[in-house]
């Protein structure tokens, strides 16, 4: 099992930034790709970001948050975090930091194995 544990939401105004970041136990971290989705009230979760195994060389985001928002990860201090930046009100959501030992499976409409609580970004216009 790995337990994920995110921090760092919180209120923002449009233009601002937030780091959130996820600490994992349980397993050893590097040997999983770590993703961050969302999910707005209404709207179905969506993928924001991801990042390999390992040392993470291989990375991707989804379009919307493409330039603005950048993921990385720390294994000495198993913790992956999403730097967001020039922050919209459509980026409002509930973030949930994944885990999974398949990069593909951090995608949209997949489901990787391990899930986070989630934390709040709320962005005021």
């Amino acid at each position: 099992q790995v337990q994920l544990v995110e921090s760092g939401g919180g209120l923002v105004q449009t233009g601002g930034s937030l780091r959130l970041s996820c600490v994992a136990s349980g397993r050893t971290f590097s040997n999983y790709a770590m993703g961050w989705f969302r999910q707005a009230p209404g709207k179905e979760r969506e993928f924001v970001a991801r990042i390999s195994w390992g040392g993470g060389s291989s990375t991707s985001y989804a379009d919307s948050v493409k330039g603005r928002f950048t993921i990385s990860r720390d294994n000495a201090k198993n913790t992956v975090y999403l730097q967001m930046n020039s922050l919209k009100p459509e980026d409002t959501a509930v973030y949930y930091c994944a885990a999974d030992e398949n990069y593909r499976r951090m995608v949209q409409g997949s489901t990787p194995a391990y899930w986070g609580q989630g934390t709040q970004v709320t962005v005021s216009s």
